[in-house]
């Protein structure tokens, strides 16, 4: 079995990877942001939340209550890829947060939406799959 370590990953795969971590840091945080401070701000986000899960069999107490939490990982999980920082742990919360959005839009049926879910799982994914090798964080630049 041969043990010889990975080959040295390229500058362009470095930047990539960076680039898509920090886009992703973006939206994430842009979404979060917009929705606590802006517009209607977090109780009209909340209350929207409610008004547009009417037609599933989830609870409206529950939708409510969800309604305050996703903002606040948007914006904490956001935050948290773009500055490079716990990077593993924020990829960890944006996929739960998927899950849970996942879960919403799928039983209120709007399958648009589920695909552009999907879409945020699999641009996840590949951060979670290329962290170890590719990142640029803080951290990982201070290691070096």
């Amino acid at each position: 079995m041969d043990m010889s370590p990975l080959p040295p990953v390229s500058a362009e795969r470095r930047h990539a990877y960076l680039l898509l971590r920090v886009l992703t840091g973006f939206d994430f945080f842009g979404h979060g942001f917009a929705r606590i401070f802006t517009g209607t701000h977090l109780p009209g986000f909340a209350q929207g939340m409610v008004k547009s899960m009417a037609g599933s069999p989830l609870p409206a107490s529950l939708t409510l209550g969800t309604g305050y939490v996703i903002p606040w990982v948007e914006v904490c999980a956001g935050a948290l890829l773009l500055l490079g920082l716990a990077t593993r742990w924020a990829l960890l919360a944006a996929f739960l947060l998927m899950f849970v959005l996942m879960f919403g839009v799928t039983m209120k049926q709007d399958w648009n939406a589920a695909g552009q879910q999907m879409v945020y799982g699999l641009v996840l994914a590949v951060l979670v799959f290329g962290r170890q090798s590719y990142d640029l964080s803080w951290p990982a630049l201070l290691r070096r």
